[in-house]
């Protein structure tokens, strides 16, 4: 039988954390811990508490917004019309459980998923993990590239060529990053007034085209797709990686450790885990609804549409991007570039230009939680310290290569498309954050009372 002092050991032991502060990781977002008020302990919710644990569950709702989610949306809108919103509202919901583990993961031991990781895992199975991390990071901060590139080609009417776009996010980048400088609290509002820019963005659009709201309910609830064939599975799975960013669930594990919790204290562990989850179904809820604004827009408006019909549109309408589609009756194909022209053709210039500063904060926003997310894997699974500004120019240099060499010899087709094989890319690497996350939540010597269970 155990006794309490062995009881009292196993928990130290799953809990590695000392008192001295000094043995905490130092890295950028933990240099200082918000502080938990203390209410009433009788009452069962406080507003005060929610707003102190609000934060970490919003920088992760940007990864659900960035502009891989945003091309998805669109496409899944124009070749599917409405019927594959159920699958981005599975792909959320799922999400949210997964970021609810990652969370609790890091409030409970105190331990983000790549530090666990790094302790449990062999060398050569940590090295083979922490590659196919670092693959999903770069991956999804060469969309983040091509986002903003083309957000900064469409404000400044092609002026600015898409290879200056990319060079202009290398720099852009390092000055947000600085901005934790100001302190935490500050710069999780910084990423909030991006995500309420995203939210007032796609939703004039959605205002503006005015979709059927009886099919947007049916696409939502409704787990069918009636006449849909490879393209709309292919789209499918896109979503699917679009949405559950692997890389995700590592940066979550990580931001949890901002707040200053007592995990001695069960009582305030298992109060911090509420509040997490209640501050992610929040956050989630505002992606998803941004997220269903994007593929209502495209699906009300240019479900069906040929290259023909478009083609008039924008003759008729002035626009200079008409040569972007040919006189001919195959069906609209968009991405995140032709999907602004679209709406300037059929909804004015000011539909184009509020589109493209929706992308553009999409972009802002989630090259820098990718680069939080590269420097916590990289400290975790290599015990290795290094700075932002190291970080973030080893990434950007290996995203912005290829991305660079497509924006410099091709078009913008060629540019965007690469989206696409990017977010299958996501779907790939999803095992190497979903196997780490359910093992480990579910070990009961790692998490104690707080372990998965039937």
């Amino acid at each position: 039988m155990k006794t309490e002092q062995d009881e009292d050991a196993a928990q130290e032991e799953s809990s590695p954390v000392s008192a001295d502060p000094q043995q905490e990781p130092v890295s950028t977002y933990f240099e200082e811990k918000v502080p938990i008020p203390e209410d009433d302990v009788t009452k069962l919710f406080s507003f005060r508490k929610l707003w102190a644990f609000t934060g970490p569950g919003f920088l992760m709702s940007i990864a659900y917004l960035d502009p891989g989610n945003i091309e998805s949306d669109l496409q899944s809108g124009a070749i599917a019309g409405f019927k594959l919103l159920w699958v981005l509202l599975v792909a959320t919901i799922i999400g949210l459980l997964l970021q609810r583990l990652a969370a609790r993961l890091g409030v409970v031991t105190g331990m983000h998923l790549a530090e666990v990781c790094n302790r449990h895992y062999p060398t050569v199975p940590r090295i083979i993990l922490w590659l196919m991390v670092e693959l999903a990071i770069i991956g999804s901060d060469m969309q983040e590239v091509i986002g903003c590139a083309i957000a900064f080609n469409l404000l400044s009417v092609g002026r600015i060529p898409l290879w200056a776009g990319v060079l202009i996010t290398i720099f852009d980048t390092f000055v947000f990053l600085f901005l934790d400088k100001y302190g935490l609290r500050k710069l999780e509002a910084f990423f909030g007034f991006l995500i309420t820019i995203m939210a007032l963005s796609f939703g004039y659009e959605y205002v503006r085209v005015a979709p059927d709201q009886v099919e947007v309910l049916k696409g939502m609830f409704v787990p069918y797709c009636s006449g849909c064939g490879a393209a709309q599975l292919e789209q499918a799975v896109g979503i699917v990686g679009a949405v559950i960013m692997p890389h995700n669930i590592y940066l979550h594990s990580a931001l949890v450790k901002s707040r200053d919790i007592n995990r001695g204290n069960k009582k305030e562990v298992k109060e911090a885990n509420k509040y997490y989850f209640i501050e992610s179904s929040i956050a989630l809820f505002i992606s998803f609804l941004i997220n269903v604004f994007v593929v209502a827009v495209f699906a009300e408006a240019f479900y069906g549409k040929t290259n023909m019909e478009v083609g008039q549109k924008c003759n008729e309408s002035g626009s200079p991007h008409s040569d972007l589609f040919p006189a001919n009756n195959q069906t609209l194909e968009v991405d995140i570039y032709k999907g602004g022209v679209v709406l300037g053709c059929f909804f004015g210039p000011a539909a184009l230009y509020i589109w493209a500063v929706g992308i553009l904060a999409a972009g802002q926003s989630s090259t820098m939680t990718g680069t939080y997310s590269g420097q916590f894997v990289m400290e975790g699974f290599l015990n290795l310290r290094w700075s932002r500004f190291a970080r973030v120019l080893l990434t950007r240099s290996i995203a912005i290569l290829p991305t660079l060499l497509v924006a410099v010899f091709e078009d913008v087709q060629h540019l965007t498309g690469m989206n696409d094989f990017l977010n299958v890319l996501q779907s790939m690497q999803l095992p190497f954050a979903l196997i780490p996350i359910l093992t480990f939540t579910s070990l009961t010597s790692l998490m104690n009372d707080f372990a998965n269970g039937l």
